[in-house]
């Protein structure tokens, strides 16, 4: 329950958790649960639900002076964890989003969001993933759909660097300009709440709409009932042309795997070859060596071949020295 009852304080009071970690971390460390919370919401599909825009209205009051924090540091600390969170999401989609979306575990990932986002993405371009920085749970999955094939990586991180800094600027700098106001301060949950009722609103609208529809349709309405088979049409295109740039990724990913398996086997193979020709050079050199070795000992006369025998044989023992004949006694007669 102790992680529950956090996220519901965050969500709830998002000030008064600043000002605690201000003062049990400190000018400096305050910083670390501000970059992992919104690296979090940002970067993993698993946690749409974290406090995004009010965490940086409630930053940019205590970044004022004498809140605690300062402004550049807290600027630069959301603008790289809003990049880097973005980023971290992307790759994951790229490398594993099929197999989240197909294993149904992150139940927000469900047809009707991803066909909107995939609507966003067709109208939209790139400026989907500015858009959505400012659209709760959509900013979540946002990147996770460009990553599964929907953008290449160099053009996703040009609207990445835009849409994270535009975000992080517009509501860190009014939490900054405003929130020392008076009124502000003393209605600071309701403002917190507000700034999440404007965000989440394009969803809510979108949502009434949807109902609102539905239930003409369902009294009969043939405007609305036609309008629902318009609706139901486009969402039946978006969720094929989902499955379809799927499969896509799919197979580019195989395509992909079974190249580098290639490559890695063409690798093998030039290094194996390259080894047996070492290896045979090196014979080749020896036989030659011994061929010439065997042509000089040829050519030699027998007698010099017997020298080149003695003298590898080495030099021959010195005979010993014959004995010396008895001296003659010191009259010269013999006895």
């Amino acid at each position: 329950m102790g992680i529950i009852d956090f996220f519901v304080n965050l969500l709830k009071d998002p000030r008064g958790q600043i000002a605690a970690w201000i003062i049990a971390l400190g000018p400096v460390w305050v910083y670390t649960p501000l970059f992992l919370i919104v690296f979090v919401e940002t970067g993993l599909v698993f946690f749409p639900f974290l406090p995004g825009d009010s965490l940086l209205f409630a930053a940019g009051v205590f970044s004022a002076d004498g809140g605690g924090l300062n402004i550049w540091a807290t600027l630069w600390v959301f603008w790289i964890a809003a990049i880097l969170g973005n980023t971290s999401n992307y790759w994951i989609a790229r490398f594993f989003g099929r197999r989240i979306i197909d294993s149904g575990k992150v139940k927000a990932l469900n047809a009707e969001r991803m066909a909107k986002l995939d609507h966003f993405f067709e109208r939209y371009g790139g400026l989907t993933i500015v858009i959505t920085r400012f659209m709760p749970f959509f900013r979540t999955f946002a990147p996770f759909i460009a990553g599964t094939g929907h953008m290449n990586f160099g053009k996703f991180t040009l609207y990445n660097c835009i849409g994270g800094v535009t975000w992080v600027s517009l509501f860190v700098l009014v939490g900054y300009f405003f929130g020392g106001i008076p009124v502000v301060q003393e209605h600071f949950e309701v403002i917190v709440l507000g700034i999440v009722a404007v965000s989440v609103a394009p969803a809510f609208i979108g949502a009434i709409k949807a109902a609102t529809a539905s239930r003409r349709a369902k009294k009969g309405d043939p405007v609305a009932q036609a309008e629902e088979r318009v609706a139901e049409a486009q969402y039946q295109r978006d969720v094929v042309r989902e499955q379809v740039m799927r499969e896509e990724a799919r197979a580019k990913e195989e395509a992909r795997a079974k190249v580098a398996a290639q490559q890695e086997q063409l690798r093998q193979e030039k290094a194996r070859q390259e080894a047996a020709e070492r290896e045979a050079a090196e014979r080749l050199e020896a036989a030659q060596a011994a061929e010439q070795q065997a042509k000089a000992a040829r050519e030699l006369p027998d007698g010099a071949e017997g020298e080149v025998s003695s003298s590898q044989e080495g030099p021959a023992e010195e005979a010993p020295a014959p004995d010396a004949p008895d001296a003659p006694d010191a009259a010269g007669k013999p006895e």
